[in-house]
């Protein structure tokens, strides 16, 4: 074989495997992109509409996101913290036909306690945990945003309506919920018994109809 002979098949495989190279960094792109929306979810939504449309942009954010807490651990909850996180909850909820107002703040309160409890970052870091919880519960974070965003709206003294209100609360216990559902490994078959929001059955059943029952006495 002659050498003019080699040097074509040299060049001819060289150009084969560039051609590959760039067929697999084209095809990994819309994966890693697509894998991103399917975690995200709203917030990939979101973080598109934030960067005014730009999907690299929202997807350079999304993954930086998922470096900085993707390998973070959760503290799995002891049962009479668990209790005591659903205790307050249920009385926040109770509270907001007389104090709309005052039963979102705790919400939020709760919320940013009930993370930290956790292991995410520390509630005196709203945007930090925000971020974190977004990693993890992407599915359940809007409704976190929204009782903050009413509370500290309501302090600046343009507060939402009371509908508002109650839609946040609720759209909130989505959050506080996957909060403090037992894990896998959290208790074995203690957890197993709860209800399947995460609360012991007895209290998380009625919590489901409280947008619908607590409506009418102030309503009729």
């Amino acid at each position: 074989m002659s050498t003019g002979v080699i040097i074509a098949l040299i060049v001819v495989v060289a150009v084969v495997l560039v051609a590959a190279a760039v067929l697999a960094l084209r095809a990994r792109g819309p994966r890693h992109g697509g894998s991103l929306k399917r975690r995200f979810g709203p917030e990939y939504d979101l973080a598109v509409a934030r960067h005014d449309g730009d999907t690299k942009a929202a997807e350079r954010e999304l993954a930086e996101r998922v470096r900085r807490h993707g390998s973070l651990r959760t503290r799995p909850l002891e049962p009479a913290e668990r209790e005591r996180f659903v205790a307050r909850w249920t009385a926040a909820q109770e509270r907001f036909v007389d104090s709309p107002r005052e039963a979102v703040a705790e919400a939020d309160r709760l919320l940013a306690e009930l993370a930290g409890a956790r292991g995410f970052p520390d509630g005196g870091q709203y945007e930090e945990q925000l971020t974190a919880l977004s990693v993890h519960h992407a599915h359940h974070v809007e409704g976190y945003r929204r009782v903050h965003r009413a509370t500290h709206a309501g302090v600046d003294g343009d507060g939402a309506g009371t509908e508002e209100l109650r839609a946040s609360m609720v759209e909130a216990r989505a959050l506080f919920e996957a909060l403090t559902r037992p894990g896998r490994h959290d208790g074995g078959g203690a957890g197993r018994r709860t209800g399947t929001e995460g609360a012991p059955a007895a209290t998380a059943r009625p919590s489901h109809t409280w947008s619908r029952a607590k409506r009418s006495p102030k309503e009729s």
